[in-house]
């Protein structure tokens, strides 16, 4: 059950439930790293890794890599246990790090640099 709308819980102020946006919804935990390559020659290259909950407690796996500026594609895996997923998102992390992507941001993670 929601709060009142207006109410202060724990020192902050509830927000209008029609105004609440996806990333206040309680279900959908969300993981997300940008990485990039450092400048050189050429247009740098980027990869998005994203861990998403959906509504049935599967999760999904979000792998997009490309040129900043140019094409890019996109991979989705989906995994149906935590673990499980969590694994191949710290893997996809690890394998991007070898090639020489260095983490620019993180959202959602504790210890995203490995």
């Amino acid at each position: 059950m929601l709060p009142p709308q207006g109410h202060n819980i724990g020192g902050r102020r509830v927000a209008p439930v029609a105004r609440m946006t996806r990333r206040h919804l309680p279900y959908n935990s969300r993981m997300h790293l940008y990485l990039q390559t450092p400048p050189g020659p050429g247009a740098p290259r980027y990869c998005r890794i994203a861990l998403e909950q959906d509504l049935l407690g599967g999760w999904t796996l979000y792998r997009e890599a490309g040129t900043e500026g140019g094409r890019a594609t996109l991979k989705r895996e989906v995994y149906l246990d935590r673990d499980a997923a969590l694994a191949a998102f710290e893997s996809a992390r690890d394998a991007q790090i070898k090639r020489g992507f260095k983490v620019m941001i993180t959202q959602g993670i504790e210890n995203a640099h490995g």
